[in-house]
């Protein structure tokens, strides 16, 4: 009687993941490190790079038109570079180094670029004129129609007035100061509650007034409430930055 042989059997396990799918697993996730250090080592200088690419540093300037009138601004002045360029614009955006009143360059990198630093800047923005009145000439005929409260003494020999709700400058003060012979100081500022002064870093932006320059130009400017101190100084250097850069023929 035949018995069939029975062959031994290898009950030999394969593994789950091969050692081959191991070796690439174990190469890109060397790879990837490489790539998050190099990315955080490299973060600065690229954050860099690409600011710099929005900044310019020379003072050449240009000669812009808006509306009636004419400006040359120098070229590291001006915030934008879409803006960076001779001929008619509707408006133009600087940003300016306080007290200094200049344009960007590398020495001042910083004021610039780091949000600690940003309360030393004045943010200016020329364009025509909508309105016939600048915000001291708003006072009497529409901000005082909508003050709510009695006025309080303010800081830095202003006087505040508050804002009724709805009025559509809801958590705003407007800071007013009689100036001899000239229609009274005027600026809005966010609230003290509202600025962030006590918060998580410096507060930007949150003191602006408008005025009118040349023969058809509105000023807008801004700065932190944190210099508020400087309003005489400030009103009077922007004045004076604005008339010095009207042509001729703006006059």
């Amino acid at each position: 009687m035949d018995h069939a042989v029975k062959l031994p059997t290898t009950n030999i396990e394969k593994p789950l993941i091969s050692t081959r799918a191991l070796t690439v697993c174990f190469v890109g996730l060397a790879l990837l490190l490489v790539f998050s250090l190099a990315l955080f080592l490299g973060s600065d200088w690229i954050g860099r790079a690409l600011t710099s690419d929005r900044r310019s540093e020379s003072t050449t300037p240009r000669a812009i038109t808006i509306g009636l009138d004419h400006l040359r601004i120098e070229d590291n002045a001006i915030r934008f570079q879409r803006q960076r360029q001779d001929g008619a614009l509707a408006r133009v955006d600087l940003a300016l180094t306080w007290p200094e009143m200049r344009g960007y360059s590398q020495a001042d990198r910083l004021r610039f670029d780091d949000i600690s630093q940003s309360n030393d800047l004045i943010f200016l923005q020329i364009s025509q004129s909508t309105m016939s009145r600048d915000m001291s000439g708003r006072i009497e005929p529409i901000y005082k129609q909508l003050f709510e409260g009695t006025p309080q003494p303010g800081p830095f020999g202003l006087t505040g007035h508050r804002f009724r709700a709805g009025s559509g400058y809801d958590g705003e003060i407007l800071y007013t100061a009689p100036r001899p012979g000239r229609p009274d100081f005027a600026i809005r500022c966010l609230s003290p509650d509202q600025a962030g002064l006590q918060q998580d870093g410096p507060a930007v932006d949150t003191c602006q007034r408008d005025l009118n320059a040349g023969h058809d130009l509105s000023v807008l400017y801004r700065f932190s409430r944190q210099k508020l101190a400087d309003w005489r100084q400030i009103d009077t250097a922007v004045e004076a930055f604005v008339a010095s850069r009207l042509t001729v023929s703006s006059e």
